[in-house]
């Protein structure tokens, strides 16, 4: 496997060198030459491509050679030990060291984590849609602002200086953050043995996880994990309860051309429902429905993405995200645990699930992201 050690050590240490040219260039009061131009830019692309290849380390990291016969036993054998653990029953098959003990439960069994990833990711697009990276430890991430002052170029005369512009060198950084998304599960379906309490339990996990990642993912929360709302990117509408199709024009504009193909709206569904109602000049609706999808519909050539997490049109709220949302980077640090509380809910007839996490989020291509922001009322 992938030394991830090594190439996290190199990464930091190309991040060093950045922060020295650009220092250097500061402290000068002027801008690159061709040579060190040409050394950032290929700073840059190394340190691509070491994220493209920490990406690839994570998906493939649980990945086992095996024949399908072996697969098969091996997800019977970790189902069934997942089946126990929930029910507090002891399994004697030596296979069932797959329920590993972990500070927060048990780690959950590979081929079980695996159906609860997909699940979400099924239950959040947002989630789906994200750059994604699962390594420990912090990832710090260079971002060159040019918000600040742009690098720009001009006519020059023989004899006469350049006038140098640099924009300002900042960096994100992704840490961890632990979370928990409990669920409860009827006793009279754990005691029932004829149940399918694996599938059940795995979906209900799914959707408590899916609904905190997705609540987090658009609006996040002070001083841990940031959403797409925290986006600068704003186009801010006429009216505080309402918007007009120059203003969902603008906003789609806000986003650079070369990201446009990748790029979705997310909004609420009473602003959904408002927008469904807007005509262009020649009394045509501006959403068109989309055949290929179950619940399919286009806002000016663009999907349409309904979350009930977004915020209604209101005076100062903002209803409307759109952009490319692999712009949000999302780092998930531990694997998946579960805590199974037997008496917390025992007045209930119920137990409690609990599936613990560790993860952050933040925007860091901000070029990709755009909010609509209504006005004051």
């Amino acid at each position: 496997m992938l030394n991830v050690k090594k190439y996290m050590e190199r990464r930091n240490a190309i991040i060093e060198d950045m922060e020295a040219l650009l220092n250097t260039c500061n402290e000068e009061t002027r801008a690159f030459d061709e040579e060190e131009r040409s050394k950032f830019e290929a700073w840059q692309k190394e340190i691509k491509d070491i994220d493209e290849m920490l990406k690839m380390e994570a998906e493939t990291r649980d990945l086992e050679k095996m024949t399908p016969a072996e697969a098969e036993k091996r997800e019977d054998v970790e189902t069934r030990a997942f089946a126990a653990y929930i029910r507090g029953v002891e399994v004697e098959e030596r296979e069932a060291k797959n329920m590993t003990k972990s500070d927060n439960g048990a780690i959950i069994p590979k081929t079980i984590a695996n159906r609860i990833i997909e699940l979400v990711k099924e239950k959040a697009p947002i989630y789906s849609m994200s750059t994604k990276f699962n390594v420990k430890g912090d990832l710090v991430f260079p971002v060159y602002d040019e918000s600040t002052q742009k690098i720009t170029a001009a006519y020059a005369e023989e004899f006469s200086a350049l006038t140098s512009t640099a924009g300002k060198f900042t960096s994100v950084t992704l840490s961890g953050y632990l979370a928990g998304a409990l669920s409860k599960v009827s006793r009279s379906l754990i005691n029932n043995n004829d149940f399918d309490l694996v599938s059940f339990v795995t979906a209900k996990m799914a959707e408590a996880v899916a609904d905190f990642i997705r609540k987090e993912l658009i609006n996040g929360t002070a001083s841990k994990m940031t959403g797409l709302l925290s986006s600068e990117n704003k186009v801010t509408a006429a009216a505080a309860a309402a918007v007009t199709a120059d203003e969902l024009i603008d906003l789609q504009m806000t986003i650079p051309q070369v990201f446009q193909s990748n790029a979705v709206w997310v909004m609420s569904k009473n602003t959904f429902k408002a927008i469904r109602k807007l005509k262009d000049g020649d009394g045509n609706y501006l959403l068109n429905k989309d055949a290929t999808q179950s619940f399919g519909w286009e806002l000016l050539g663009n999907r349409v993405y309904i979350d009930e997490f977004m915020e209604d049109m209101a005076a100062e709220k903002t209803p409307i995200i759109y952009g490319d949302l692999s712009g949000l980077y999302v780092k998930i640090t531990e694997n998946p645990s579960i805590e199974i509380l037997r008496e917390k809910y025992a007045d209930e007839h119920a137990i409690g699930v609990i599936a613990w996490l560790e993860m952050d989020s933040k925007i860091v291509e901000t070029q990709k992201i755009a909010l609509l922001e209504m006005a004051a009322s």
